[in-house]
């Protein structure tokens, strides 16, 4: 597709508009996040919600509710109050190579993280996003695990895409009037995300002249979020509306 500098970025702006809005929240897996309203709970929710953000949508959606009911719909309670005993209620949970072991994991994590900080912005700090999901990790991995359990977090020392990680800080970091984003973080500018490459977005900014690269690695997203910040330098992965409004429901 070949379009000039103004007709694709109003091409972009268009299906921004079209996606980006209250509708959008109850076929996406933010939905999870937005049954809270406790800081602690939506950071939570959020971050396990993306976790398990590969698949169906549907499916995604309904393990990421199943987790939040193991969790008595209050996961930060559950977080820094669980007993041994009460862990077992996950013991038949698996969503795709997630299993139970592994929820344990990020549960006793996450506790070791909120009692040396107040919210989980503290544990993804740094000087840029990428530098924030490496402390994340880095962080989570000081407790007790199984060595198969370090997949669920990416790496992006390791160049990973890490997206999931980056659309849960879009949820967390990023503002607009629309509110389907959270913007309860301020510890990055949305100026500085990187935008959630998957297979579909790839697609997509491929076709449309955005992204060469053909592997969906770190360097894509930074190839493809550079791209993006042209058209708008203040919040360039609003535009992962379009580009997955594209590739999901349109079939771009």
């Amino acid at each position: 597709m070949n379009l000039s500098f103004d007709d694709l970025k109003n091409f972009l702006e268009e299906k921004t508009d079209l996606y980006n809005r209250q509708d959008f929240i109850k076929d996406d897996p933010i939905q999870i996040p937005h049954s809270f309203s406790l800081k602690q709970d939506i950071e939570i929710s959020g971050l396990l919600a993306a976790t398990l953000a590969w698949g169906k949508r549907i499916i995604i959606i309904n393990s990421s509710r199943k987790l939040m009911q193991l969790m008595d719909n209050q996961p930060y309670d559950f977080v820094m109050n669980h007993s041994y005993n009460d862990l077992k209620v996950f013991k038949n949970f698996k969503h795709r190579t997630y299993n139970s072991n592994d929820v344990i994991f990020f549960i006793k994590g996450l506790k070791s993280i909120y009692h040396e900080y107040n919210s989980l912005e503290n544990a993804f700090a740094g000087n840029e996003p990428y530098v924030g999901i490496i402390n994340f990790r880095t962080k989570m991995m000081q407790t007790a695990h199984e060595y198969r359990s370090e997949k669920h977090i990416s790496n992006p020392a390791k160049g990973s895409a890490a997206k999931r990680l980056n659309m849960f800080l879009r949820w967390m970091v990023r503002k607009d009037k629309s509110n389907v984003d959270f913007g309860i973080w301020n510890n990055y500018k949305p100026s500085q995300l990187y935008i959630p490459l998957d297979v579909h977005s790839g697609r997509v900014a491929r076709e449309l002249g955005l992204l060469k690269r053909k592997q969906n690695d770190k360097k894509a997203v930074e190839e493809l979020t550079a791209k993006l910040r042209v058209f708008d330098s203040n919040d360039p992965v609003k535009y992962d509306y379009a580009l997955f409004g594209l590739g999901v429901f349109e079939n771009f």
